[in-house]
């Protein structure tokens, strides 16, 4: 497997107030969010037509979704092929948590690192997500 990440499909935290955080971030930073968070668009390098996109967002504490994890972070990561990978992962001895899950604007997957942290894998269609960003400006 020639390509394993091939950027940075988002940064997830978790805090005590979303909303407070939300809104801290738009006055002082200029971050604007919608129900689910930002997105940050950028273009492909070799292909400058196509568009990409970096999710930021934020969890309340009490989240079930970064578990089994017990950090208050979580990064997504894009990658090429989830299937492939997760195969290939699962060879290496990486710890993979639950079953893949599909949705019209990609695939996603979970693993652990060794410290802990619930690492979330996503194969994007790109062409999709570029739909729906403007309804919630963000996709999790």
């Amino acid at each position: 497997m020639e390509k394993r990440v091939t950027g940075i499909g988002g940064i997830f935290l978790k805090v005590e107030n979303p909303e407070s955080t939300k809104n801290w971030y738009r006055k002082h930073l200029g971050i604007e969010s919608g129900k689910y968070g930002a997105t940050f668009e950028w273009r492909h390098v070799q292909n400058p037509d196509k568009k990409g996109y970096t999710a930021w967002s934020f969890f309340d504490q009490d989240t079930e979704y970064t578990r089994p994890s017990k950090k208050d972070v979580m990064i997504n990561y894009r990658v090429e092929n989830l299937t492939e990978l997760l195969a290939v992962l699962k060879d290496e001895g990486v710890e993979i948590i639950g079953e893949i899950e599909e949705f019209y604007y990609g695939k996603f997957g979970w693993i652990m690192d060794p410290n802990g942290v619930k690492i979330e894998l996503w194969e994007p269609n790109d062409e999709e997500y570029d739909k729906i960003k403007g309804e919630t400006n963000l996709s999790s």
